[in-house]
């Protein structure tokens, strides 16, 4: 039987896990570190969840697999870009421990196949992450524009 990849991260950020839950859930807050996507859905079993791009394209699409909020979230995970489409639906899961002033995210993609999607994903992920954190601890997202999605700065 051939492995399959899984990407976990790991960090601990100074938010409630309802915070934490909020900036996963919520496409106001998404689109704040995530380059001005939204990700978007009712959050029930079997709904549908989409990360939409301005232009309202999706990035990728999936199925909310489980949602229990604040603690656990999980759902298909189908990038929609053309050299990816052959790669099948991954799985994202992300745990929220509430540790008494802190939550600790540890997010999981896995079920991949080596692919596009895991390539995109593993890079993409600390970025990601690392921004909501910076937003939630801060109130400002990262000022990067990382891998040709993000818009472009004119300063540091």
């Amino acid at each position: 039987m051939t492995e399959r990849p899984q990407f976990v991260y790991v960090t601990y950020i100074a938010a409630s896990a309802e915070k934490v839950w909020q900036a996963l859930t919520d496409g106001d807050f998404t689109s704040r570190y995530w380059f001005g996507r939204r990700i978007t859905s009712d959050w029930l079993p079997g709904s549908e969840v989409r990360h939409l791009r301005p232009d309202g394209g999706a990035d990728w699409v999936g199925e909310v697999i489980e949602a229990d909020p604040p603690t656990r979230l999980s759902y298909t995970f189908n990038m929609q870009m053309k050299e990816a489409l052959e790669d099948g639906p991954s799985r994202v899961t992300y745990d929220l421990q509430a540790l008494e002033v802190v939550t600790k995210l540890t997010l999981t993609h896995d079920h991949m196949t080596p692919s596009v999607t895991f390539g995109n994903t593993s890079n993409g992920w600390p970025a990601l992450m690392s921004s909501m954190k910076s937003l939630l601890e801060t109130g400002e997202a990262l000022p990067f524009t990382r891998l040709g999605f993000g818009p472009e700065r004119k300063t540091l």
